[in-house]
């Protein structure tokens, strides 16, 4: 199964600090380096990715859909919110989507539809993770790892049926 990943462009990028400094500077240049970041990403994960932008904010020359490096760019229409485009795709995609943004709306509706939701700093932390183990820089501990333990997880431990199902499909990322 092949996963779609929805971002809520604006909201990752004013999550995170190095994108929010970017954005400071120029809003064209947060948006140039979360492309970059994702499709660096896409090259190691393969997955379907479209980052949903404002319209309202979109470059007047700018398409409403784009492709850029492997990597799809939605632009709401003028006087549509991102939110309400992410929402559609959500309901379309269902099962096979992950929406990542931290507002609690879209994550709500979204997970009404069975979309796997995860929030804009924690995706930002799997981008980093992914380009830190692609460039080699892993070291190589053989003290570190597995440490046997006897505690035992018994079922009232156990995460609901979709908080299970979430974990799976953003394991994958």
């Amino acid at each position: 199964m092949s996963i779609h990943i929805i971002i809520d462009g604006y909201n990752l990028i004013r999550q995170s600090g190095f994108l929010g400094s970017l954005e400071s500077q120029s809003i064209q240049a947060g948006r140039d380096a979360l492309v970059e970041m994702l499709s660096a990403y896409r090259k190691l994960k393969h997955h379907t990715i479209t980052v949903v932008f404002d319209g309202s904010r979109a470059p007047c020359d700018f398409p409403s859909r784009d492709r850029i490096q492997g990597v799809n760019i939605v632009f709401s229409r003028c006087g549509e919110l991102a939110d309400a485009v992410i929402k559609r795709m959500a309901a379309k995609e269902k099962e096979k989507a992950i929406v990542v943004s931290s507002d609690q709306d879209i994550i709500r509706h979204s997970a009404a539809f069975g979309c796997a939701t995860l929030s804009s700093p924690v995706f930002e932390q799997k981008l980093l993770m992914v380009s830190w183990t692609d460039s080699g820089d892993t070291d190589n501990d053989s003290g570190s790892g597995w440490i046997p333990t006897t505690r035992k997880k018994g079922p009232s431990r156990r995460l609901s049926k979709r908080m299970r199902q979430n974990q799976i499909k953003t394991d994958k990322l």
